[in-house]
């Protein structure tokens, strides 16, 4: 239970921070293809999946409420360091994914896989360089459809490895109001404040309910793609998870780069990757 727990919490973290992929994290501790069962067989088999997918879900919630105020000021204030962190998170997956394909052949298609993934994961970086504009979430049917559009379209990118949401958040023009919006429900829920609390519950509930919408929508696509092509899919995935270190050094705020932040980055990025060892496979 408390390692799910964990393992919920480096998903929800970095569901958080545009470039890295909650999918990838989920892949690098072996959860994935567990996750994905759960989802698609809730129904006939609900006590098991239950018992797993709760404790994620709960650590990932965690993550995400309590450190979004955090991760805002690390990635504005020492973003070197802790991107460094996420590249490492990510490169300490790499032996576990290649466990999947160990003994496989290689053939075009499976290259032919690895290359579109990569390629989609560094033109997402580069695309989501203008990101980050405010969106208009005032109150109202439009914003309202809206808002569970956006919930769907992310939560499906943040379950496909090496994609990641908040990226895609950013290339909406919604992830700088999502995460000022956690953060002043939780100001509005500690100061009791009941006006402010609805005011970010109008935003927060289309948003949530489509966030499960989209998970449950991309797992079914996800499910059906592993039986057909469980390998052709890995070979993808390796692509994805192989570039988004690449995309993250192509989006960190290198103008405060100095040998000291290089050399804690250094120490974060073997932090993250030693995390990733302890957390992965099963």
């Amino acid at each position: 239970m408390i390692k799910r727990m964990l393992q919920g919490l480096v998903v929800g973290i970095a569901n958080i921070i545009p470039g890295v992929s909650g999918g990838t994290m989920m892949v690098a501790m072996g959860l994935y293809d567990k996750l994905i069962h759960a989802i698609t067989h809730l129904k006939s088999e609900f006590k098991e999946s239950m018992k797993l997918l709760i404790p994620i879900f709960v650590g990932a919630g965690i993550a995400i409420v309590a450190l979004s105020r955090l991760f805002e000021y690390l990635l504005e204030y020492h973003p070197i360091p802790t991107n460094f962190a996420f590249c490492g998170l990510i490169a300490g997956s790499l032996p576990f994914i290649f466990k999947k394909v160990k003994g496989h052949s290689v053939s075009v298609g499976k290259i032919l896989a690895f290359l579109v993934f990569f390629a989609v994961v560094i033109a997402m970086a580069v695309m989501g360089e203008t990101g980050g504009n405010a969106a208009d979430v005032s109150f109202g049917l439009v914003n309202v459809v809206k808002l569970l559009l956006v919930g769907i379209i992310a939560a499906a990118t943040m379950v496909v490895p090496g994609v990641s949401g908040s990226m895609m958040l950013m290339l909406l023009g919604y992830y700088d109001t999502i995460l000022k919006t956690i953060n002043g429900f939780i100001d509005a829920l500690i100061g009791f404040d009941m006006q402010g609390l609805l005011a970010q519950c109008g935003i927060l509930i289309p948003f949530g309910i489509g966030v499960v919408l989209g998970i449950f929508l991309i797992a079914k696509l996800i499910e059906f793609i592993f039986a057909r092509a469980e390998i052709h899919a890995y070979y993808a995935i390796i692509g994805l998870i192989l570039a988004s270190p690449i995309a993250i050094l192509l989006k960190i705020d290198w103008s405060g780069f100095s040998v000291l932040n290089l050399a804690v980055g250094i120490l974060t990025f073997a932090a993250g990757w030693f995390t990733a060892s302890k957390l992965g496979g099963e």
